[in-house]
């Protein structure tokens, strides 16, 4: 908690190491090569992860006209309404289940480890942001200024994103020439 900042909040992770953390809950959507498509840094305490899928995607889909094939999360986007909303949407289900015996045998779908597998590393994606980008901790000071501060950050982490992408394809047309 701040003395100065009266909208950072107690986040309970319950991961170890790290059971809670302090400051704004940021969700986070990527593409398969990294490039952030939607983020929101959410003032107040951020609803449940499985409340978040649907808002995200309308998002995604509204902004960019786009078609959503496969959506990948963890357990915590896992729900029953996130799951039917998925297949009247016509999107594969990457979701890790809540269940680990369901996880089990959702693990031997060649479609569903490869979401998992980018899923994993959005963990990466979270990690260079905040200490590349952003700077941990963030020292701008009201939720206003942080805000702007990360939307400013995600801009240059996608330029970065989009250089390393040209770079890679002019290298595979020096290789195949």
């Amino acid at each position: 908690m701040s003395v100065y900042e009266d909208d950072v909040h107690v986040i309970v992770r319950h991961k170890s190491g790290a059971e809670v953390e302090f400051g704004n809950t940021l969700v986070l959507v990527e593409q398969t090569d990294g490039l952030i498509v939607d983020w929101k840094l959410f003032r107040d305490q951020a609803p449940a992860d499985s409340r978040l899928l649907r808002d995200r995607h309308q998002s995604i889909t509204g902004k960019l006209d786009i078609d959503v094939k496969l959506i990948a999360g963890d357990r915590g986007f896992d729900s029953r309404a996130n799951q039917k909303y998925l297949e009247q949407q016509d999107i594969f289900n990457a979701l890790a289940p809540r269940s680990p015996k369901e996880l089990q045998q959702r693990l031997e779908e060649e479609r569903f480890r490869q979401g998992q597998n980018r899923r994993s590393q959005t963990e990466a994606r979270i990690s260079i942001l905040r200490h590349c980008f952003c700077g941990n901790p963030m020292l701008q000071k009201g939720f206003e200024h942080r805000e702007i501060h990360m939307g400013l950050s995600v801009l240059s982490h996608n330029l970065w994103v989009l250089a390393r992408v040209k770079l890679a394809q002019q290298a595979k047309l020096k290789q195949s020439a």
